[in-house]
This record gives structure tokens, C-alpha cells and sequence, in this order.
């Protein structure tokens, strides 16, 4: 929690990186299909964002996505941390409906293969978004069901969205995760996850 305050605070004096709209337009959605329209607005207000809609294609500077899940957290009542854990089990979806589906099927058919391929996922993004400056992941395979995934970043506090990430794509793959955050980018300049992956239990 306070790692991000901090870092929402210095955004707020000059951002020198840009999100693409489609984020924000995720971050929309969200609330708008998992809340209301109205809960919407009162985020909107709350985080000084007078932007009617957001275009995909445009950049907006980082500040912006900060502020509204800042806003998030005091309209619902929740830690940004869990803000940010839910925006990353909807991105999944919400991508695909977007009309990255065919890309993300290009990823894998399994948890390991999609994670393995990321980076190359983004190079191929950053081919439309040419201000794109994504995340890297390093992925290694313990065991079969034991995966080390390594986040490097230069944006601050995105562990929880990558800990919702994982869960979105645990269960686009029919998976349960299980995830443990071993290593912080406060202290060791990047995030690591042990993730237990394994076949969900059906009930007869």
C-alpha cells in the first residue's frame, strides 16, 4: 500500500512513461460491468479524469491509470492491491473481446508455453503501439507443476496485477494457480512468483 501511494505521488509531479487507452478502457469496463455506471462516474471524479472515453490506439500518460485505481480503492472500499489483482484476471478476457484473441492463442496451449512466450506477445504488439514499453518475463519450469516467474518492470507496484494475471490465464488454461510472491522489486529491482499449477478438481 505504500509503495504505491508513494509512487502515485511522484507520477503526480511528472510522468515519464505513457499507458495505452486500452488499459484504461479495461479499467472502465471493469467497474462499469462489474459495479455500475454510476460507480464508474464517482471513480472518474474522484481521480480528476475528465476524459469522456478513452481511444485504444492513444497514449495517456501513466498518472492516469494510477489515479484511477486509486480512486477504485477509495470508491469500493478495497486495497489498491486488490484493484489491481481483479483488473488482472479481467485483462485476460477483456483482451481477447478486444480483439487480441487469435494473438493470445498464439501464445500456448498451456500455463508454461504462454508464460515462455510473452515477451514475444509484446514485440509483436509493440509492432501497433509504437510508444509500447512493456514488462519482460522470465519463466522457468521447477516440475511439472512448479513454475519461477520473474517480472522486470520499470513501473512501480504491479505485483498485484501480475499476481491477478497469473490467475486469469490459470483459468483460461483450466487450471488452478497457486502463487507466491518470493522476491520484490523494492528491494531486489524485480518481482518473483513460485506458481503451483495444477489440473481444477471436478465435482461429479
Amino acid at each position: 500500500m505504500k509503495l504505491f501511494v508513494n509512487h502515485f505521488r511522484t507520477l503526480e509531479k511528472k510522468s515519464l512513461y505513457v499507458m495505452y487507452g486500452l488499459v484504461n478502457k479495461a479499467v472502465e469496463d471493469l467497474i462499469r460491468t462489474k459495479f455500475s455506471d454510476a460507480v464508474w462516474e464517482k471513480v472518474k471524479e474522484l481521480a480528476c479524469v475528465d476524459a469522456e472515453m478513452f481511444v485504444s490506439m492513444n497514449a495517456y500518460d501513466d498518472d492516469i491509470t494510477y489515479r484511477l485505481v486509486g480512486a477504485a480503492s477509495q470508491v469500493l472500499g478495497i486495497s489498491p492491491e486488490a484493484v489491481l489483482i481483479e483488473f488482472g484476471k479481467y485483462w485476460v478476457n477483456y483482451t481477447a473481446k478486444e480483439g487480441y484473441g487469435s494473438l493470445l492463442e498464439m501464445g500456448g496451449n498451456s500455463l508454461p508455453e504462454f508464460l515462455k512466450n510473452l515477451n514475444a506477445l509484446h514485440i509483436r504488439v509493440g509492432m501497433t503501439y509504437n510508444n509500447l514499453k512493456p514488462p519482460s518475463f522470465n519463466c522457468e519450469e521447477l516440475d511439472e507443476e512448479t513454475l519461477i516467474v520473474k517480472y522486470f518492470s520499470h513501473r512501480k507496484g504491479l505485483a498485484p496485477l501480475v499476481i491477478g494475471l497469473l490467475h486469469g490465464l490459470g483459468d483460461k488454461f483450466g487450471v488452478e494457480v497457486d502463487i507466491t510472491q518470493t522476491h520484490h522489486q523494492e528491494t531486489d529491482q524485480y518481482d518473483e512468483f513460485r506458481v503451483k499449477h495444477y489440473a481444477k478438481h471436478t465435482v461429479n
